[in-house]
């Protein structure tokens, strides 16, 4: 029997809520796919992420400014652009639209063997 079919852009503006919402869509060993709604919200002051997994980041819809360490300012991100994050890369959220939800597919998996910059 086939899976149901959902739509990931369902319940993407939750009224009222502070936070950013994370949505699990698959989990498997060595493999993880989630939707981030954001809604103006960026990282903390100071704060980085630093993931021991490799992260591909597609943007659905909205806009953000994704900052990579030793990069000079932040990438600026819209609906269609991808990257991919490689374990250990240190990145933060700079900034989301406040203006209307920003969708974001996140694919996390094991890192490569190979050294890979972020693209």
């Amino acid at each position: 029997m086939p899976a149901p079919t959902a739509d990931l852009f369902a319940d993407c503006a939750p009224p009222g809520t502070a936070d950013e919402v994370v949505t699990a869509i698959l989990a498997r060993p060595g493999l993880r796919v989630e939707r981030i709604v954001s809604t103006g919200q960026a990282s903390p002051p100071g704060f980085w992420y630093d993931q021991p997994e490799d992260e591909w980041v597609l943007l659905l819809a909205g806009a953000a400014g994704l900052w990579i360490e030793g990069e000079a300012e932040p990438r600026v991100l819209g609906p269609g652009h991808h990257l991919l994050l490689p374990a250990r890369c240190r990145h933060r959220v700079e900034w989301t639209s406040p203006e209307g939800p920003t969708v974001w597919l996140c694919v996390f998996c094991q890192p490569s063997t190979e050294t890979v910059s972020p693209s």
